[in-house]
Protein backbone atom coordinates (compact mmCIF):
# COMPACT_ATOMS: atom_id res chain seq x y z
CA UNK A 1 0.00 0.00 0.00
CA UNK A 2 1.22 3.51 -0.70
CA UNK A 3 -0.09 6.82 0.63
CA UNK A 4 -0.22 9.63 -1.90
CA UNK A 5 -0.07 13.35 -1.04
CA UNK A 6 -1.77 16.37 -3.19
CA UNK A 7 -5.17 4.87 5.89
CA UNK A 8 -8.37 -0.59 6.19
CA UNK A 9 -8.87 0.15 2.48
CA UNK A 10 -11.70 1.95 4.14
CA UNK A 11 -10.32 4.80 6.24
CA UNK A 12 -12.14 5.09 9.56
CA UNK A 13 -14.01 8.31 10.18
CA UNK A 14 -11.62 9.27 12.96
CA UNK A 15 -8.95 9.37 10.24
CA UNK A 16 -6.24 9.64 12.88
CA UNK A 17 -5.83 5.91 13.37
CA UNK A 18 -5.70 3.12 10.84
CA UNK A 19 -7.72 0.35 12.50
CA UNK A 20 -7.33 -3.28 11.60
CA UNK A 21 -9.51 -5.58 13.65
CA UNK A 22 -10.32 -9.25 13.38
CA UNK A 23 -14.01 -9.87 14.05
CA UNK A 24 -15.41 -13.23 15.00
CA UNK A 25 -18.00 -13.70 12.25
CA UNK A 26 -19.94 -16.90 11.68
CA UNK A 27 -20.12 -18.54 8.25
CA UNK A 28 -17.85 -18.05 5.28
CA UNK A 29 -17.56 -15.74 2.30
CA UNK A 30 -17.70 -12.60 4.46
CA UNK A 31 -16.35 -9.65 2.47
CA UNK A 32 -16.94 -6.06 1.24
CA UNK A 33 -16.61 -4.39 4.69
CA UNK A 34 -17.94 -0.86 5.13
CA UNK A 35 -17.73 1.41 8.21
CA UNK A 36 -20.83 3.17 9.49
CA UNK A 37 -20.25 6.97 9.65
CA UNK A 38 -19.92 6.91 13.44
CA UNK A 39 -17.31 4.14 13.24
CA UNK A 40 -19.23 1.91 15.63
CA UNK A 41 -20.32 -0.81 13.22
CA UNK A 42 -19.09 -2.58 10.12
CA UNK A 43 -21.45 -3.65 7.35
CA UNK A 44 -20.44 -6.57 5.14
CA UNK A 45 -21.75 -9.17 2.73
CA UNK A 46 -22.07 -12.45 4.58
CA UNK A 47 -23.96 -15.74 4.66
CA UNK A 48 -26.25 -16.19 1.67
CA UNK A 49 -24.64 -13.09 0.08
CA UNK A 50 -26.94 -10.90 2.14
CA UNK A 51 -25.86 -7.82 4.07
CA UNK A 52 -25.10 -7.94 7.78
CA UNK A 53 -23.67 -5.54 10.31
CA UNK A 54 -21.79 -6.05 13.54
CA UNK A 55 -20.23 -3.87 16.27
CA UNK A 56 -16.72 -2.93 15.22
CA UNK A 57 -15.37 -3.84 18.65
CA UNK A 58 -16.74 -7.37 18.38
CA UNK A 59 -19.04 -6.87 21.38
CA UNK A 60 -22.07 -8.34 19.63
CA UNK A 61 -23.07 -10.84 16.94
CA UNK A 62 -23.72 -10.07 13.29
CA UNK A 63 -27.29 -9.06 12.46
CA UNK A 64 -28.91 -9.24 8.99
CA UNK A 65 -29.78 -6.01 7.21
CA UNK A 66 -31.39 -7.52 4.13
CA UNK A 67 -33.57 -10.56 3.73
CA UNK A 68 -33.87 -13.34 1.18
CA UNK A 69 -36.75 -11.39 -0.39
CA UNK A 70 -34.07 -9.54 -2.38
CA UNK A 71 -31.66 -11.15 -4.81
CA UNK A 72 -29.10 -13.60 -3.42
CA UNK A 73 -26.32 -11.04 -3.80
CA UNK A 74 -26.48 -7.69 -1.97
CA UNK A 75 -23.27 -5.65 -1.82
CA UNK A 76 -22.74 -2.64 0.51
CA UNK A 77 -21.90 0.61 -1.24
CA UNK A 78 -22.07 3.78 0.85
CA UNK A 79 -23.75 5.36 3.88
CA UNK A 80 -25.48 8.71 3.92
CA UNK A 81 -23.54 11.11 6.18
CA UNK A 82 -26.09 10.77 9.00
CA UNK A 83 -25.81 6.98 8.91
CA UNK A 84 -29.53 6.50 8.31
CA UNK A 85 -29.50 5.32 4.69
CA UNK A 86 -27.35 2.67 3.03
CA UNK A 87 -26.86 2.68 -0.74
CA UNK A 88 -26.08 -0.81 -2.02
CA UNK A 89 -26.08 -2.95 -5.14
CA UNK A 90 -28.48 -5.77 -5.78
CA UNK A 91 -27.08 -8.25 -8.27
CA UNK A 92 -29.73 -10.34 -9.99
CA UNK A 93 -30.10 -10.51 -13.78
CA UNK A 94 -28.11 -7.26 -13.71
CA UNK A 95 -26.56 -5.04 -11.08
CA UNK A 96 -28.77 -2.17 -9.92
CA UNK A 97 -28.68 0.52 -7.23
CA UNK A 98 -30.85 0.19 -4.14
CA UNK A 99 -31.48 2.26 -1.01
CA UNK A 100 -32.00 0.85 2.50
CA UNK A 101 -33.41 3.31 5.09
CA UNK A 102 -32.68 2.10 8.61
CA UNK A 103 -35.93 3.52 9.96
CA UNK A 104 -38.03 0.78 8.35
CA UNK A 105 -35.46 -1.57 6.73
CA UNK A 106 -37.55 -1.52 3.52
CA UNK A 107 -35.17 -1.58 0.57
CA UNK A 108 -36.18 0.24 -2.60
CA UNK A 109 -34.55 0.70 -6.01
CA UNK A 110 -32.74 3.95 -6.77
CA UNK A 111 -33.83 4.75 -10.32
CA UNK A 112 -35.00 2.42 -13.05
CA UNK A 113 -32.14 2.15 -15.52
CA UNK A 114 -31.74 -1.01 -17.58
CA UNK A 115 -27.95 -0.59 -17.59
CA UNK A 116 -25.51 -2.19 -15.16
CA UNK A 117 -25.08 0.22 -12.23
CA UNK A 118 -22.59 -0.24 -9.39
CA UNK A 119 -20.35 1.46 -6.82
CA UNK A 120 -22.77 4.03 -5.33
CA UNK A 121 -21.14 6.75 -3.19
CA UNK A 122 -23.05 9.39 -1.23
CA UNK A 123 -21.71 12.93 -1.43
CA UNK A 124 -20.49 14.47 1.85
CA UNK A 125 -23.70 16.54 2.12
CA UNK A 126 -25.90 13.50 1.41
CA UNK A 127 -27.76 15.12 -1.50
CA UNK A 128 -26.02 13.34 -4.39
CA UNK A 129 -24.94 9.83 -5.32
CA UNK A 130 -22.06 9.12 -7.68
CA UNK A 131 -22.02 5.71 -9.34
CA UNK A 132 -20.71 3.63 -12.22
CA UNK A 133 -23.03 2.84 -15.13
CA UNK A 134 -22.67 1.11 -18.50
CA UNK A 135 -25.56 2.92 -20.17
CA UNK A 136 -23.20 4.50 -22.72
CA UNK A 137 -21.83 1.08 -23.64
CA UNK A 138 -18.85 1.24 -21.28
CA UNK A 139 -18.21 2.08 -17.63
CA UNK A 140 -18.63 5.80 -16.96
CA UNK A 141 -19.17 7.83 -13.80
CA UNK A 142 -22.51 9.58 -13.26
CA UNK A 143 -24.11 11.67 -10.51
CA UNK A 144 -27.81 11.80 -9.57
CA UNK A 145 -29.57 13.77 -6.83
CA UNK A 146 -30.72 11.95 -3.71
CA UNK A 147 -33.51 11.27 -2.95
CA UNK A 148 -34.55 12.90 -6.23
CA UNK A 149 -36.25 13.68 -8.45
CA UNK A 150 -33.85 15.22 -10.92
CA UNK A 151 -31.61 14.55 -13.86
CA UNK A 152 -28.21 12.93 -14.03
CA UNK A 153 -24.81 14.08 -15.14
CA UNK A 154 -22.05 12.09 -16.81
CA UNK A 155 -18.82 13.06 -15.09
CA UNK A 156 -16.18 10.97 -16.86
CA UNK A 157 -15.46 11.30 -20.57
CA UNK A 158 -13.06 8.50 -21.50
CA UNK A 159 -14.39 5.73 -19.29
CA UNK A 160 -14.31 5.57 -15.52
CA UNK A 161 -14.72 3.32 -12.47
CA UNK A 162 -14.35 3.50 -8.68
CA UNK A 163 -15.89 6.90 -7.81
CA UNK A 164 -14.99 8.48 -4.45
CA UNK A 165 -15.93 11.98 -3.27
CA UNK A 166 -13.41 14.36 -1.83
CA UNK A 167 -14.63 14.64 1.79
CA UNK A 168 -14.64 18.42 1.31
CA UNK A 169 -17.43 17.89 -1.22
CA UNK A 170 -16.05 20.05 -4.01
CA UNK A 171 -14.36 17.29 -6.00
CA UNK A 172 -15.06 13.79 -7.28
CA UNK A 173 -12.30 11.25 -7.87
CA UNK A 174 -12.42 8.18 -10.10
CA UNK A 175 -10.12 5.75 -11.90
CA UNK A 176 -9.49 5.80 -15.63
CA UNK A 177 -7.44 2.61 -15.84
CA UNK A 178 -4.05 3.54 -14.29
CA UNK A 179 -4.93 7.24 -14.01
CA UNK A 180 -6.45 8.83 -10.93
CA UNK A 181 -8.84 11.50 -12.19
CA UNK A 182 -10.41 14.48 -10.41
CA UNK A 183 -13.38 16.64 -11.39
CA UNK A 184 -14.41 19.87 -9.66
CA UNK A 185 -18.02 19.79 -8.46
CA UNK A 186 -20.42 22.65 -7.63
CA UNK A 187 -23.84 21.96 -6.09
CA UNK A 188 -25.07 25.48 -5.28
CA UNK A 189 -27.18 27.13 -6.62
CA UNK A 190 -27.37 24.13 -9.00
CA UNK A 191 -25.25 21.13 -9.91
CA UNK A 192 -22.36 21.63 -12.33
CA UNK A 193 -18.97 20.03 -12.90
CA UNK A 194 -15.68 20.79 -14.56
CA UNK A 195 -13.54 18.78 -16.93
CA UNK A 196 -11.70 15.66 -15.73
CA UNK A 197 -8.00 16.13 -15.03
CA UNK A 198 -5.26 13.66 -14.17
CA UNK A 199 -4.00 13.79 -10.57
CA UNK A 200 -1.40 11.05 -10.89
CA UNK A 201 -0.81 7.78 -12.68
CA UNK A 202 0.54 4.44 -11.52
CA UNK A 203 0.14 0.68 -11.68
CA UNK A 204 -2.11 0.49 -8.61
CA UNK A 205 -4.61 -2.32 -8.15
CA UNK A 206 -7.84 -1.80 -10.09
CA UNK A 207 -11.02 -3.15 -8.56
CA UNK A 208 -12.30 -6.17 -10.52
CA UNK A 209 -15.88 -5.06 -9.80
CA UNK A 210 -15.68 -1.25 -10.25
CA UNK A 211 -15.87 -0.65 -6.45
CA UNK A 212 -13.15 1.64 -5.16
CA UNK A 213 -9.95 -0.16 -4.20
CA UNK A 214 -8.64 3.05 -2.62
CA UNK A 215 -9.75 5.68 -0.13
CA UNK A 216 -9.17 9.36 0.60
CA UNK A 217 -8.24 11.08 3.86
CA UNK A 218 -10.65 13.55 5.45
CA UNK A 219 -8.64 16.54 4.23
CA UNK A 220 -8.81 15.23 0.65
CA UNK A 221 -5.03 15.42 0.29
CA UNK A 222 -3.89 11.81 0.80
CA UNK A 223 -4.81 8.59 -0.98
CA UNK A 224 -4.56 5.07 0.35
CA UNK A 225 -3.79 2.89 -2.67
CA UNK A 226 -3.21 -0.82 -3.17
CA UNK A 227 -0.05 -1.76 -5.00
CA UNK A 228 0.90 -5.24 -6.14
CA UNK A 229 3.94 -6.90 -4.63
CA UNK A 230 7.11 -5.95 -6.41
CA UNK A 231 9.37 -8.83 -7.33
CA UNK A 232 13.09 -8.30 -7.00
CA UNK A 233 14.83 -8.44 -10.36
CA UNK A 234 16.63 -11.71 -10.97
CA UNK A 235 19.80 -12.20 -12.97
CA UNK A 236 20.15 -15.34 -15.02
CA UNK A 237 23.75 -16.40 -15.73
CA UNK A 238 24.67 -19.04 -18.26
CA UNK A 239 28.15 -20.58 -18.17
CA UNK A 240 29.55 -22.25 -21.26
CA UNK A 241 32.53 -24.62 -20.84
CA UNK A 242 34.59 -25.36 -23.96
CA UNK A 243 36.83 -28.38 -24.48
CA UNK A 244 35.60 -29.86 -21.22
CA UNK A 245 36.36 -33.42 -22.34
CA UNK A 246 40.03 -32.60 -22.96
CA UNK A 247 40.19 -30.98 -19.53
CA UNK A 248 38.64 -34.09 -18.03
CA UNK A 249 41.27 -36.37 -19.65
CA UNK A 250 44.07 -34.13 -18.39
CA UNK A 251 42.79 -34.22 -14.82
CA UNK A 252 41.92 -37.92 -14.83
CA UNK A 253 44.48 -39.84 -16.91
CA UNK A 254 43.58 -43.27 -18.31
CA UNK A 255 43.62 -45.92 -15.59
CA UNK A 256 43.57 -43.29 -12.87
CA UNK A 257 41.08 -43.04 -10.07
Amino acid sequence: MRAYSRSVSRVSNADSVTLVRSLRIEGSGNNDPLWTPDGKRIVFKGTGDRMFWQPADGSGPAEPLTSEALSPNDIPGSWSPDGQVLAFVEQAARRSLWILPLKDRKAQPFGSSTAEETAPRFSPDGHWIAYDSTESGRDEIYVRPYPGPGGKWQISTEGGTEPVWNPKGRELFYRERNKMMAVEITTQPSFSHGKPRVLFEGAYVLSPRTWADYDVSRDGQRFLMLKGAEQAPTTTQINVVLNWFEELKRRVPPGGR
